[in-house]
């Protein structure tokens, strides 16, 4: 019998990274990374040169695994918003161009509805915001198709865009209950389905193009598989790895999420609740404010910002939890849930004189993760988290997350897209090491975040 090869693919927001998998093992990986181009309102890539990358990233694959691969699948970041023109400008989550179209928009009886009907926050990120701004300003012709980072992926290896459900649920455009375009939705931007790309599930194969499978040395039979968004497949990962339905990310930013099988949406926090299979959906709070933050405190903060990872423990140890009575909000990067705010400012409150250096930064620390501890606390109450992200590599850090989520911590390092989408597709036998790095919050610590959480950003 011949074992499958899967390769996936996940296109995020800095990096494309390849990833060929067989019976649970990773054979070979690589990373290349994206350019993002615009101001501190507009945030886009070029397709031509996103797809150059792609092209340069599977011909690094050596030949004899790329021919014995008998299936490729993709994760795409959420939120992304390309009209197809000769450009190929690809708005990401990040574009804000939005913000100030949205702010009113949220003032309508129709936010609310379209926020239920959809899953998505209704958010200056959301492909909704940037076409409803598009609208306003005619940037663009009525008749102009939209697509996003999936479709252009999907037009590439099969000549045709198609989405798949748990994207295309990203969108604030796809009806969550009915698995379609909301009519509604695009009858009030003034766009029809025929101007999207067609829905298909996540599971969905397809044909590669001739010519693809003879420029990269694939087989006649390999499969195109559709594949989903990143964030429901890092929750996968987790959910498949662990057995643990909650699963926390600090990266750059930061996401908790829920694996459940109905909808969950909270009108006042709009947390997201996105499709990722027949009888699954994640539902989650995200944030732009994790090592962001973080990597901004080692620049401006730190002695030796070089040194600044492995000068924590400590620094960590030769101060005591709230810092001395300092607070710091971590929205410096404007914040989503539960605010989902771009006006929104970080900083430090009841600084004193009598305040170091350590104490700042360990309040800063403390921020980071006391605002997550709200998005724990939205999302996934009382349960055991999976974590995963470069913040949990620096054990003290995941320490101290404990402690402030008062929560049991499993560090899991395969919770990543590209696990997810081959656990989702391969279905491979269910291996959950329990022996994984975890971490315990310290009882007295627990009390004391738990009293100081009450009323830190009041």
């Amino acid at each position: 019998m011949i074992l499958s090869i899967f390769l996936g693919i996940d296109i995020g927001t800095t990096a494309i990274k390849l990833g060929v998998i067989q019976k649970n093992e990773l054979l070979y990986t690589t990373d290349l990374p994206l350019e993002t181009y615009g101001d501190e309102q507009i945030k886009f890539q070029s397709g031509d040169e996103l797809l150059g990358a792609l092209t340069t990233g599977i011909l690094s694959i050596p030949i004899r695994l790329r021919q014995q691969i008998t299936s490729i699948s993709f994760s795409t970041a959420m939120h992304s918003l390309m009209p197809d023109n000769k450009e190929k400008k690809i708005f990401l989550w990040s574009d804000l161009q939005a913000a100030s179209t949205i702010d009113r928009f949220k003032q309508t009886r129709l936010a609310a509805q379209f926020y239920e009907i959809t899953g998505t926050p209704i958010h200056a990120m959301s492909p909704f915001a940037k076409l409803l701004h598009f609208k306003e300003t005619r940037q663009y012709t009525e008749v102009t198709h939209w697509y996003g980072l999936k479709e252009l992926i999907m037009m590439y290896f099969t000549g045709r865009p198609f989405i798949d459900y748990a994207t295309a649920s990203a969108t604030g455009l796809f009806d969550l209950r009915k698995k379609q375009w909301c009519g509604e939705i695009l009858d009030y931007l003034g766009i029809s389905t025929d101007q999207l790309a067609p829905l298909v599930d996540t599971d969905q194969s397809f044909e590669m193009l001739p010519e693809l499978r003879t420029l990269f040395g694939f087989s006649k039979e390999i499969q195109v598989i559709i594949g989903a968004s990143d964030g429901t497949l890092a929750a996968y990962a987790s959910y498949y790895s662990t057995g643990r339905t909650a699963s926390l990310t600090i990266g750059t930013s930061a996401a908790v999420r829920q694996i459940t099988k109905k909808i969950q949406l909270d009108q006042k926090k709009q947390n997201f609740c996105y499709y990722l299979k027949e009888d699954l959906l994640v539902s989650g709070a995200p944030s732009n404010n994790g090592g962001i933050v973080l990597a901004w405190a080692a620049n401006h903060l730190a002695e030796n910002p070089a040194l600044f990872y492995e000068t924590l423990s400590e620094l960590l140890k030769g101060t005591l939890p709230s810092a001395n009575n300092l607070r710091f909000w971590p929205y410096l990067n404007g914040e989503r849930a539960p605010y989902w705010s771009n006006k929104i400012k970080g900083g430090f409150r009841d600084l004193t004189l009598q305040h170091t250096r350590a104490d700042m930064i360990r309040s800063v620390i403390e921020g980071i993760l006391l605002n997550i501890r709200q998005l724990v606390e939205l999302v996934a109450k009382n349960e055991e988290l999976s974590v995963s992200g470069r913040f949990f590599q620096t054990a003290v850090l995941g320490e101290l997350a404990a402690d402030i989520f008062g929560t049991p911590c499993y560090y899991a390092p395969e919770n990543e897209p590209i696990f997810g989408l081959y656990y989702l597709l391969e279905k491979p036998k269910k291996s959950i090491n329990e022996n994984k790095q975890v971490f315990l919050p310290d009882p007295i610590n627990r009390d004391i975040y738990k009293k100081i959480a009450h009323n830190y950003f009041n």
